[in-house]
């Protein structure tokens, strides 16, 4: 076997080989590389309009709160869902994804081929190196409508944590029915959050045909909108697709200027 003082000699002959031939040293060719996939990282993250709602670096909501995305069927909600949970995993933080209309597979699926539209015009191995990296940050829940609860998820969710399987900061809602007794549940799942300091987003299904309550807001959102901080719908006109602000502040709702692109179900600044 070779001695510690012949390995050295040998990596020293390679790395001037290397310098000889114009090849940087295999250490900072590994550099490099790491470098290259997070400036990919950093650049996804700074393209995405989705920043516009919050500050850099930084989530949209605050630990405890409530965001909404409300639109009718069909127009994008789980597109703009699954958008605002990529942003959050680029940044290395975990998001736990509860479906209540849809199966993992099909879940999954809405994942990958969003990432992907976001990171076409990257280099394809770089772009494969970073969705796998950021798979171990997402965790994909589902129930049946009819058999939700709060205190079933609570359940599930505490025999993650408690076995370090999976700790989520933020979690995605997504077909969880605003309906007349909504706002018991909800103020459950409040708490929830507020105790495991995360946040939470949620799908609201409004009609086409529906005037908004007596305050302006769309009916769905106005008998629980005390619990949310901050609400968007998404609003066709025409062959565009706008993002509105319904709720979260004067400065949020004066500066929020997005559309969702109905050919790629991305999100672009106006």
């Amino acid at each position: 076997m070779l001695k510690t003082d012949q390995k050295k000699a040998i990596r020293l002959d390679i790395e001037s080989g290397l310098k000889g031939r114009g090849l940087p040293p295999h250490d900072n060719i590994i550099n490099l590389k790491e470098r290259s996939f997070m400036m990919l990282k950093k650049d996804l993250t700074l393209r995405n309009p989705l920043r516009l709602l919050g500050k850099e670096n930084q989530d949209i909501l605050p630990k405890g709160g409530f965001g909404a995305v409300l639109a009718r069927a069909g127009v994008g909600k789980t597109a703009i869902m699954v958008q605002l949970s990529l942003e959050t995993l680029l940044r290395g933080k975990n998001v736990l994804h509860v479906s209540l209309s849809d199966p993992v597979n099909k879940v999954s699926l809405w994942y990958k081929e969003v990432f992907h539209k976001l990171a076409d015009q990257y280099n394809a191995q770089q772009v494969n190196q970073l969705w796998e990296s950021i798979l171990h940050h997402r965790f994909i829940m589902t129930f049946k409508v009819e058999g939700f609860s709060v205190p079933k998820l609570n359940e599930r969710l505490a025999d993650l944590m408690e076995q370090n399987i999976f700790t989520p900061q933020m979690i995605i809602v997504d077909g969880f029915p605003f309906d007349e007794s909504v706002h018991q549940p909800l103020s459950e799942f409040k708490e929830l959050v507020e105790k495991h300091q995360m946040h939470a987003w949620f799908t609201i299904r409004t009609h086409r045909h529906e005037d908004p309550g007596p305050d302006g807001k769309p009916l769905q959102l106005g008998q629980v909108s005390d619990l949310f901080e901050i609400a968007i719908q998404l609003s066709p006109e025409g062959k565009e697709i706008h993002v509105k602000a319904v709720k979260g502040g004067e400065s949020f709702m004066e500066n929020l200027d997005l559309r969702l692109d109905p050919s790629t179900m991305l999100i672009k600044k106006n």
